[in-house]
């Protein structure tokens, strides 16, 4: 059971980035000041917290009134979080995430985009969170467990998010990038672990 629950964790965790987004959160409020970055931070994280537990207490209904059988989107899931894994790993913007016109958008509230959606609560965290949801026979600690697991990603994006300019002083970008790299290797193996459940699911296998 630990390591279910320490699984569900590590793969909400990845998605949501908590490092990746350090970066992007000082190119977007370093003309703010100390105040207003602080209620920026505060309702990105309010704002994406509502959005990923919407998401989890109703996906599970959204995919069944769609008819989409949890092998397949196990499956689809699967290939979506290869295609964040690949990003983390190779570098690059973040196509699940945000576009790259995203930082150069209106500074007056950018709490709700591009930091609540998409950078927070994603096209990866949102497949995260529903991947769990659409096992038939999930267990039944699998709601709180990820409700818990967003909540502590989330808190753990609002520290970095916090301590920004402490991260990059102390790991420059360099850091930060191996930071992601690695995590990116180990949401390869989760993600194609979903695809090997999808496909048992299915029948396939």
């Amino acid at each position: 059971m630990f390591s279910e629950i320490f699984t569900v964790f590590l793969a909400v965790f990845i998605v949501v980035d908590p490092f990746g987004i350090v970066p992007v959160f000082i190119s977007l409020t370093g003309d703010l000041t100390a105040a207003r970055r602080r209620s920026t931070i505060i309702k990105s994280l309010v704002v994406a917290f509502v959005v990923l537990c919407l998401f989890i207490f109703t996906g599970n209904t959204i995919l069944r009134f769609l008819g989409i059988q949890p092998g397949s989107f196990f499956i689809g899931g699967g290939i979506l979080m290869f295609m964040v894994s690949m990003d983390l790993i190779l570098g690059k913007p973040g196509r699940t995430k945000t576009s790259g016109g995203a930082q150069h958008e209106d500074r007056e509230d950018v709490s709700i985009f591009p930091l609540a959606i998409p950078m927070l609560a994603g096209p990866g965290a949102i497949t995260t969170v529903l991947l769990y949801v659409s096992e038939g026979k999930a267990p039944e600690f699998i709601l709180p467990v990820l409700v818990g697991s967003v909540a502590l990603a989330l808190l753990s994006a609002g520290l970095t998010m916090f301590l920004s300019s402490f991260f990059l002083r102390v790991l420059g970008k360099t850091g930060v990038s191996v930071i992601e790299k690695i995590m990116g290797i180990l949401l390869t193996g989760l993600s194609v672990q979903f695809v090997y459940d999808g496909l048992l699911k299915l029948g396939v296998l």
